[in-house]
């Protein structure tokens, strides 16, 4: 089932679209359909972006750096004049529930779809819309909430609110600056990393404190209102699956709720929104313990539309964003809630780029070759182009894939089916995560809560590169040379050395008689063991030897590597072939394999010789087992906060430091006691595997030397 179109006048000329990646095409696409001219706005990461392909216009609005760019309300707005752009569709994060952005808009003449500026200050700020809400009858969970809590009112009121809390950032959303605290003792430093995210992503490090519900389940309800007074909810989505307080899945309706549940929580979010005179499409997200179905808590009201909207179209055959347009422009809601209906069941999945096996860090890189799934009952929100460059200065969300059946259970397989004939090579996304996720029985069976995934995470089992992929990568690697054509000896692949001939390491090439590959492949999980592959012969006729074990292995003629081409490998008289892609820069080769209808992907990236040279050094230096004392970055990012200062002695677990990449934080802890070097600083920008910092281990000389009284430096420390 699919929204419908309307097919009244425009209703607008010009409406600018201040957002990018998915949620902005999402919103071109529908003003197409209302026959508005659409503008995008960019970045200058986001020049080749598909929301600027597929916009009547585009404007750029400045650096990468979002509060250059999509946080400048400057900058919009004079894209707005520039463009003659009568109204600004604000999409989700950014400027969507910017008050200052709204009465700039309207002191500019401009028409902002969305609430206006008293529902944006009200529900923006949790604090007051929680203790604003409780005045009109609507549960809440019990906490504190005042404004301008510092650190030692929010530690004193910790013991009131009791154990197990949650820290929550009054401004923004999306579950940025949560913090779950089980103990007292954590509080202090989870109080610290939740204000500097809030601060970092919205602005305002306001904080307040709430109970942590057990068994907790994520219930909101989709509401309309126009400016005539009509105020409708559309049912109610299941956002139970998160990970970190962010959403992963969500569905249409929840199994959860019956009839009568379904129509209280509904009116109690209608009551929400009456309350401060909201118009527009807006959210209204409820807590529901699993244990107590028929009790629900008001959390937040998001005053835009959410991520997850799609699956609210799916189900009521509403677009919510025509209805957004419409509202703006003063007409009234084009349905009554009588007229509301929800057929069959929609289940969405966010596609992240992010390595699910390294903690989900975020990954970045170029879409080399892509392939997104079609078919009845299946929509795709995507940002995803073929060559796109995904940048690490913005959100991880690359896609939604939903599905819509006659049934959950139907709903569920067709989005399982969906899943399995995505895939995108240039970038690690969750896709394969996605699936696992989708194959639990509590998911099957509906038995969901928030603290699930974290849960099930340590048991899921990802598929590891297999002999065919190894296999290969390897001679696509051992081709690669034989076709480089370059002047340096250094390229070429004749097997010359400077000390004459012998075995290399990453390097030689693939004809007969040559130097033999030595070829060492990073470990697909941390801590895991590199696998090692030897190349003798050509690319074409080679005997390959991979964990001992040899084998004979060859591409066929017309394999190759650029653009997403098609490799056929022979491994043991055995015909494979994948979908290719290389990065050369990276040393990483991507393989999209299986039947038409399943694919998976796999990434093997070769190290350097400079890498495997540091691995060997690190682990020289201490005894087998001992944890490495380098420091590296997991990701490519900007260092947020340095928690202590060179040459300082930190204890086994003690911060470090912080990097953030897409809007997520990574806190980098100590491997081992001993002596800090560093010498960075907030602010300063690393490379993925970047050494951040070195631990040297104080030995017992070293201390003895410290407190012995006739050694004339350690009598100084004693005296200290």
């Amino acid at each position: 089932m699919t929204p419908q179109p309307y097919n009244a006048a425009p209703l607008f000329d010009t409406v600018l679209v201040a957002n990018r990646g998915e949620i902005a095409c999402r919103v071109i696409r529908t003003l197409k359909i209302l026959g508005i001219r659409s503008v995008a706005v960019y970045s200058d990461d986001d020049a080749g972006a598909r929301h600027v392909r597929e916009a009547d216009l585009a404007v750029r609005l400045g650096p990468a750096p979002a509060r250059q760019s999509y946080l400048s309300v400057d900058a919009v707005l004079a894209a707005c004049r520039s463009t003659g752009a009568q109204a600004v569709h604000p999409g989700y994060g950014f400027l969507s529930e910017n008050a200052d952005f709204a009465s700039a808009l309207a002191d500019a003449g401009i028409t902002f779809i969305g609430p206006p500026v008293r529902s944006l200050e009200l529900m923006g700020d949790k604090i007051r819309a929680k203790n604003h809400v409780q005045g009109h009858g609507v549960p809440v969970v019990p906490g504190i909430a005042e404004p301008g809590l510092d650190d030692a009112r929010l530690l004193a009121a910790a013991a009131d609110v009791g154990y197990p809390i949650l820290i929550k950032p009054s401004a923004g959303g999306g579950g940025k600056g949560m913090q779950a605290v089980l103990n007292p003792g954590d509080l202090p430093a989870a109080l610290q990393t939740a204000r500097r995210v809030a601060a970092s992503a919205f602005g305002d490090d306001t904080l307040f404190l709430e109970r942590l519900v057990s068994s907790p389940r994520h219930i909101e309800v989709q509401i309309l209102a126009d400016t005539h007074g009509n105020v409708v909810h559309l049912g109610e989505r299941e956002c139970s699956l998160q990970r970190r307080h962010q959403k992963v899945i969500e569905e249409a309706p929840s199994v959860l709720l019956d009839a009568a549940t379904r129509e209280r929580i509904g009116e109690a979010a209608c009551n929400a929104a009456r309350s401060v005179d909201y118009t527009g499409a807006g959210t209204v997200e409820f807590l529901v313990s699993d244990a107590a179905p028929d009790e629900f808590f008001f959390m937040e009201m998001n005053t835009r539309l959410q991520v997850e909207h799609p699956v609210t179209e799916m189900v009521t055959g509403v677009d919510l964003v025509a209805e957004q347009v419409r509202i703006a422009a003063g007409h009234p809601l084009s349905l009554k809630q009588e007229d509301v209906t929800l057929t069959g069941h929609a289940v969405e999945a966010r596609i992240y780029a992010e390595d699910p096996e390294r903690d989900f860090l975020p990954t970045s890189g170029s879409v080399q070759w892509l392939r997104e799934p079609v078919g009845d009952g299946v929509r795709v929100d995507s940002s995803l182009l073929p060559g796109l460059a995904v940048s690490s200065s913005y959100d991880p969300m690359l896609a939604k894939v939903i599905a819509w059946g006659p049934d959950r259970a139907a709903a569920l397989a067709r989005l399982d089916t969906a899943l399995a004939g995505t895939a995108v090579l240039g970038i690690g996304t969750n896709v394969e995560y996605l699936r696992l996720l989708l194959a639990d029985p509590d998911v099957r069976a509906g038995r969901l809560d928030t603290t699930l995934i974290e849960r099930r995470l340590p048991g899921l089992k990802f598929r590891t590169p297999q002999l065919p992929e190894l296999a290969a990568a390897a001679l696509l690697y051992a081709q690669d040379l034989a076709d480089t054509a370059s002047g340096s000896p250094w390229r070429q692949a004749d097997g010359w050395r400077i000390a004459g001939s012998g075995a290399g390491s990453g390097g030689g090439n693939g004809n007969p008689g040559g130097t033999p590959l030595h070829l060492v492949f990073a470990a697909p999980v941390p801590g895991g063991d590199d696998v090692e592959v030897g190349v003798t012969g050509t690319a074409r006729d080679a005997t390959v030897r991979i964990g001992g074990t040899t084998h004979t292995a060859g591409l066929l003629a017309g394999s190759e590597t650029r653009e997403g081409g098609r490799v056929s490998v022979s491994l043991d008289g055995v015909l494979h072939t994948f979908t290719a892609a290389a990065e050369p820069e990276t040393g990483a080769f991507w393989l999209a394999g299986g039947t038409a209808g399943e694919l998976f992907t796999v990434r093997l990236r070769l190290r350097s010789r400079r890498e495997q040279l540091d691995r060997h050094l690190a682990a020289a230096g201490r005894v087998a087992g001992e944890a490495d004392p380098v420091v590296r970055s997991p990701m490519p990012g900007t260092v947020v906060a340095v928690a202590v200062a060179d040459g300082d002695r930190v204890p086994a677990g003690a911060p470090l430091l912080s990097v953030e990449a897409m809007k997520m934080e990574h806190q980098l802890r100590a491997p081992m006691a001993g002596v800090v070097s560093l010498s960075l600083k907030p602010g300063d920008l690393v490379k993925a595997d970047q050494v951040l910092a070195t631990l040297t281990p104080e030995t017992d000389s070293d201390t003895d030397a410290a407190t012995d009284p006739h050694n004339e430096q350690g009598a100084d420390h004693a005296r200290l």
